[in-house]
């Protein structure tokens, strides 16, 4: 099955003003331009723009192979968040627009990403040319177009090394492949990050910086000056901004290149947090769910919001779920809402029952239960003392519910707020490690990991034990 990009803009002048879209598709695996679309709509606002700039885009794709997979690119938040339902479209002029271009392709074959302005050189460029030329009296053409100058040139495909799936020797040629691929062509296409740029208001008008406000407008081909207009031929502050910490976050949070074949789609892709501090947490008390199901501590809540302030700049997550125990659905509950987001509650998240060691340190445990203890540290089958969970046990449910997860979230980010022991043996499941890797792992309060699941059972660890949003 065939991939494109498909990435759009649009903009106007006045805010409504005179107003113009911009699209662009090209090949998700070479990054040739395929199709450039342009128009001059009249009278329009910038959020009308967009849309129908998107509209543009998937109707291109649709007529090159109505088949295909599309991996829409925009820096319209507005656009992207309703387009994946995670905000509610209020603005008359744009649900038709918006439901006409949800009906191009299924819904399951459309991915989207915001990405910062800087990244959509190519359609903001298009949709400038548009507005000139409807200032001129004339209609855009693809002739006398110089957009294709912001873009890079095309990329020989990565070859596909042969190999049964989880074979060594496959796998490393295609993550050299993959990382040739990207060393000399676009960013791969994720699921959106950014660089700390606020969202749209629900009303939607662009001003400076990329937000928008009533007196927003675009100018030709440059950087947005405070006044809401674009200076000709500058560069966007956006640009000065994208690092390589935001790069790394794309790339985690949707991958397109690696180990899976293009043909199996987009993955499922689970961020997992570990809940925020309990009191019990910097004590290393053994806290799992047989226990006292402590609630976050003021530390916690601060490490929640935290995450939340972090996973809203980058517009990543489209779903959360949680552990039903307090904890986590308490921190669930504050990152989902500065993501606008509800929590759904999946059983099989839940962390180990540790039985009689529960609320006791690791020193205490060995001190009361030695034999318990060391048979437990010797055999995943091993349970705590007074009948607690095993870790082959609380594997087998992990990865129930890990299977259930994938399955109803594919090709979507989803953020799983859990807990130690089921993070650990989603990691260690994804690498095949064995079980004593359980206890070579680290894993802080609050921290980010990150697995890919494609739709031949493969998986991909992105990220472990990431803790710079605390910092």
């Amino acid at each position: 099955m065939r991939e494109f990009i498909v990435e759009a803009d649009g903009g106007s002048r006045g805010n409504p003003g005179p107003a113009g879209y911009g699209a662009v598709v090209s090949d998700a695996a070479t990054g040739e331009t395929l199709v450039e679309a342009a128009e001059y709509l009249g009278v329009a606002t910038n959020n009308v723009a967009e849309y129908r700039g998107l509209l543009a885009g998937l109707r291109a794709a649709r007529e090159l192979d109505p088949e295909a997979r599309v991996h829409v690119r925009m820096d319209s938040k507005l656009v992207i968040e309703q387009m994946t339902g995670r905000w509610k479209i209020k603005h008359p002029a744009m649900k038709p627009l918006a439901a006409q271009a949800a009906g191009v392709f299924p819904p399951e074959r459309v991915t989207y990403e915001w990405i910062p302005r800087a990244e959509n050189k190519h359609a903001d460029r298009l949709a400038n040319e548009a507005m000139d030329a409807g200032k001129r009296g004339e209609a855009w053409s693809a002739a006398t177009s110089r957009a294709a100058l912001d873009t890079p040139p095309a990329r020989p495909a990565a070859p596909g090394p042969a190999g049964p799936p989880g074979d060594a020797a496959a796998g490393a040629a295609r993550a050299r492949a993959a990382l040739a691929s990207a060393a000399g062509g676009p960013p791969t296409a994720g699921t959106g990050t950014g660089t700390g740029t606020l969202p749209e208001a629900a009303g939607g008008e662009k001003a400076a910086g990329g937000e928008e406000t009533p007196g927003g407008e675009k100018a030709a081909g440059g950087e947005e000056t405070p006044g809401g207009e674009k200076a000709p031929g500058g560069e966007e502050t956006a640009a000065l901004k994208a690092d390589a910490d935001v790069r790394a976050a794309r790339a985690v949070a949707t991958p397109t290149a690696g180990w899976a074949p293009a043909d199996l789609g987009p993955p499922a892709t689970f961020v997992l947090l570990r809940h925020g501090e309990t009191p019990l947490t910097p004590q290393k008390r053994f806290s799992g769910s047989g226990g006292s199901d402590p609630s976050l501590s003021s530390v916690g809540r601060e490490q929640a919001e935290k995450v939340g302030e972090f996973l809203a700049r980058r517009g990543t997550v489209q779903a959360v779920v949680a552990s039903p125990l307090a904890r986590t659905r308490e921190t669930a509950g504050i990152v989902a809402a500065r993501l606008g987001l509800d929590v759904t509650v999946a059983d099989g998240l839940r962390e180990t029952d540790f039985g009689a060691w529960e609320g006791l340190t690791f020193g205490e445990v060995r001190e009361r239960h030695p034999d318990d203890l060391n048979a437990w540290l010797s055999s995943p089958d091993a349970e705590p003392t007074g009948g607690g969970e095993s870790f082959a046990a609380t594997a087998a449910r992990v990865a129930a519910a890990r299977d259930r997860l994938t399955a109803e979230y594919r090709g979507r980010t989803v953020l799983l707020v859990t807990h130690v022991t089921p993070i650990k043996t989603l990691v260690r499941l994804a690498l095949g490690a064995p079980p004593e890797a359980l206890f070579r792992m680290e894993l802080s309060a609050a921290s980010l990991s990150a697995v890919a699941y494609y739709a031949d059972g493969n998986a991909s660890v992105r990220l472990f034990n990431d803790t710079s949003h605390l910092r």
